[in-house]
């Protein structure tokens, strides 16, 4: 689903939340460096890959949002929008890696033990990598909330984990330094690796519904076709089909109109229609098929639907 700014205000939101993302990565990856060095941290160590492959994701996000938002072309008739569920995609790969990084010193560290020092470093670190998460966090999620960016979104993923990450780090360090529990930073090690798997599993699902050309969630089909009942010059519409791409969406459906209408009339009814409904839902291609009253579409055929305003209680 799209925000309801418009295209050029889209682009610049999302270009903004990937430089801030990209400032903030260059950030924790020094900080979390230094970290790293001073403590020796499993956990620790497993931030700074998350937060290093933040980087990069980071980057693919501002391509994918810089591309999405480039205008149609010849080669590409309906816009770039799938650029951004390119860049989920690859920034849940680089998660999928971290993880298995992680995942794979920290049963190094449980086989063959490893020492770490310097907690009370590596805690200050944690606490202002929390910080600052936040404050990105709460630029990123306005911008989803005015553009519905798929590339932010997934962005947007990354540093919630962090938030548990430093959280982890924290109570590893705490566990093994203080307490005496040395298996505490590996045993952390392997948690952050799972939660971040978890993460990318939930992730992946949206970017390949994008791919895929999934259709809308049906409350807001019904949405839809609830705008479009409200003219009462149209009939039975039917054959709907949703799909997003990206920054875009696109809708198409047949409808009813007397057969009597010239050509000019009807062509007049659905400009207006067509009008109205894209102005209700900002970023939308829309294609109406006219049929005249009566036609009846091919039974065979299994995409075929029923006519949508039956569906509603208000139908007009």
């Amino acid at each position: 689903m799209t925000g309801a700014v418009d295209p050029a205000t889209r682009a610049q939101l999302t270009r903004r939340a990937a430089y801030a993302s990209i400032a903030m990565a260059v950030f924790l990856a020094v900080l979390k460096g230094w970290a790293t060095w001073k403590t020796g941290s499993a956990a620790m160590l497993g931030s700074l890959a998350d937060t290093t492959l933040d980087l990069v994701a980071s980057i693919a996000t501002l391509i994918g949002v810089w591309i999405a938002a480039m205008p149609a072309d010849e080669d590409h008739r309906f816009g770039h929008g799938k650029a951004e569920a390119l860049a989920a995609m690859f920034q849940i790969m680089l998660i999928a890696l971290s993880a298995a990084a992680i995942a794979f010193r920290s049963v190094e560290h449980l086989l063959y033990g490893a020492e770490t020092s310097a907690a009370g470093e590596g805690i200050a670190v944690s606490v202002i990598a929390i910080a600052a998460t936040f404050a990105l966090l709460a630029w990123q999620r306005y911008v989803i909330a005015r553009t519905g960016s798929l590339a932010i979104r997934t962005d947007n993923l990354h540093y919630q984990s962090d938030l548990f990450l430093n959280l982890a780090v924290i109570a590893a360090l705490v566990l093994d330094q203080y307490i005496g529990w040395s298996q505490a930073d590996p045993l952390f090690g392997l948690a952050i690796a799972g939660w971040l798997l978890w993460g990318a599993w939930n992730a992946a699902s949206e970017a390949i519904d994008h791919l895929m050309d999934r259709e809308w969630p049906e409350d807001r089909r019904q949405q839809f076709v609830a705008a479009a009942a409200k003219h009462p010059e149209l009939s039975n519409l039917h054959d709907l089909r949703t799909r997003t791409a990206g920054n875009r969406d696109f809708v198409q459906f047949h409808v009813d109109l007397p057969g009597s209408m010239t050509v000019d009339e009807a062509h007049e009814v659905i400009e207006k229609v067509e009008e109205d409904l894209c102005r209700q839902f900002p970023g939308m291609e829309l294609l109406i098929h006219i049929d005249p009253e009566g036609h009846v579409d091919e039974p065979d055929n299994p995409l075929v639907e029923e006519d949508q305003f039956a569906k509603l209680e208000d139908k007009p």
